[in-house]
């Protein structure tokens, strides 16, 4: 089993800045993948941006590319989503994932999922 607990959201104005990190506890070091994904309400979960453990690939949805960076420490278990540039449709609730099996970055099928940190981007 891993634990997640995510941290960092909050309500900004539209250009700011928010990091959002994701620690992990458990099984953690058998790590694969960290993802985070975003909902808003009435719309399914969406992929935001993925790493592999090893830190030798990363995903992004489109319309964060250029905006949102994401990274990890492995010393501290943590998983981190820099985002720039807000925009108020970046609004959501961000959630954390990871995986301790092969898997897709993308995939929406990270077994692991932390309860969710709330991102208000106000115009």
């Amino acid at each position: 089993q891993v634990q997640l607990v995510e941290s960092g959201g909050g309500r900004v104005q539209a250009g700011d800045s928010l990091r959002l990190s994701c620690a992990a506890s458990g099984r953690s070091f058998s790590l694969y993948a960290m993802g985070w994904f975003r909902q808003v309400p009435g719309k399914e979960r969406e992929f935001v941006a993925g790493i592999w453990w090893s830190g030798s690939s990363t995903s992004y949805l489109d319309s964060v590319k250029g905006r949102f960076t994401i990274s990890r420490d492995i010393v501290k278990n943590t998983a981190y989503l820099q985002m720039n540039s807000l925009k108020p449709e970046d609004t959501a609730v961000y959630y954390c994932a990871a995986s301790n099996q092969v898997l897709r970055l993308t995939s929406p099928n990270y077994p692991y999922w932390g309860q969710g940190t709330q991102v208000t981007v106000s115009s």
